[in-house]
């Protein structure tokens, strides 16, 4: 669940890019590898589910592999759709022969991690569906990319209406869940028309979001308040209050039996404080690797920021992976980040 900041053209339906390479490649090829970024989430996945069912419905052959397995949260979503991972064990990942591969909600294939290669070994088409600006990179074969939309799901859903295909219920779920955990269930600055009308079409055709929410929000382990308040136990500020830091280790999080997988609640708390402009969230996945998820609801462009590091996202919402111990990541980001918080203030 990110918080976006697209351009927009005030509250009209944007103008989208040309469909036509993208729906001849749907119409022509046959065999498709569907992937997406590392900790693939809730845009991502809905996006993969969505585009599977339409594939199918045009009789096409469709594998989704992602890099590292689905989060539990997302579970329910494999009931009618197969979702795969990266198999170490096989020399290629177990993925298989296609003729596509296509990135949804990534435009950099760096993030896709151990399929990179794969994909760039098997040199087929590379299709990219996503709602991120473009990183400058050498474009793909085919893009299919709307920073106006509000999440990536959206684009799919689109498709199907270009392509005049009647997605099955479980794809509908799917494109409401990347709608809704994009936009924060409604809250972000993405929310536009478009949002809100999808989200009225997909509710008409039998989706129920009190469902759908109890899923992702309300099943998580008894664990989970603990490593929350972990994470908020190491809260402080900098900047002169307009930055909130906090840092999660994994060997604190054991030792209190805590579980912090989601990390969306302790991003949103520290973002009601009035006085924060950014809020930054450093967890340690494994030793000597850290994540980084920055977040803003100002002007500062947290996007540039984590390009800095090796990554991205938008301007309200990015992240990045780093290597190195705790402590190092963290001095040398919130340094980064009071710099230009300060830099801006000026």
């Amino acid at each position: 669940m990110h918080q976006l900041d697209h351009p927009r053209a005030g509250d009209a339906l944007t103008t989208e890019p040309d469909d036509s390479a993208i729906l001849r490649c749907l119409r022509e090829r046959d065999r498709f590898l569907l992937t997406g970024h590392v900790r693939a989430d809730g845009d991502c996945l809905g996006a993969q589910v969505a585009l599977y069912h339409l594939l199918k419905a045009l009789g096409k052959k469709v594998n989704i592999i992602n890099p590292d397995p689905i989060a539990d949260r997302y579970q329910f979503m494999t009931k009618d759709t197969p979702i795969g991972h990266w198999d170490t064990t096989k020399s290629d990942g177990g993925v298989g022969a296609f003729d596509v591969a296509c990135l949804l909600d990534c435009a950099i294939l760096e993030r896709t991690g151990p399929m990179a290669d794969r994909i760039r070994r098997e040199k087929a088409t590379i299709c990219v569906v996503d709602h991120h600006q473009p990183s400058g990179a050498v474009p793909f074969d085919v893009e299919w990319i709307d920073p106006t939309a509000p999440a990536s799901g959206v684009l799919v859903y689109r498709l199907a209406k270009k392509l005049g295909i009647e997605l099955p219920r479980c794809a509908l779920d799917a494109v409401f869940i990347s709608l809704t955990t994009d936009t924060g269930w409604f809250k972000y600055s993405n929310t536009d028309r478009e949002t809100l009308q999808s989200a009225a079409d997909l509710v008409g055709a039998g989706v129920q979001p009190a469902a759908i929410f109890e899923k992702l929000y309300q099943q998580f382990p008894p664990e989970y308040p603990i490593g929350i308040g972990a994470a908020l136990g190491t809260l402080r500020y900098e900047a002169n209050g307009r930055l909130a830091v906090v840092m999660v280790r994994r060997e604190e999080l054991r030792k209190l039996n805590a579980d912090l997988a989601e990390t969306d609640d302790v991003l949103d708390i520290l973002r009601s404080v009035s006085r924060v402009d950014v809020v930054l969230l450093f967890r340690e996945p494994q030793l000597g690797r850290i994540k980084c998820s920055a977040r803003s609801k100002g002007s500062l462009d947290v996007n540039a920021l984590m390009k800095n590091f090796g990554g991205g996202g938008h301007m309200k919402a990015a992240g990045a992976d780093l290597e190195g111990s705790m402590d190092a990541v963290v001095d040398r980001v919130v340094k980064a980040a009071v710099h230009t918080i300060n830099a801006a203030s000026k």
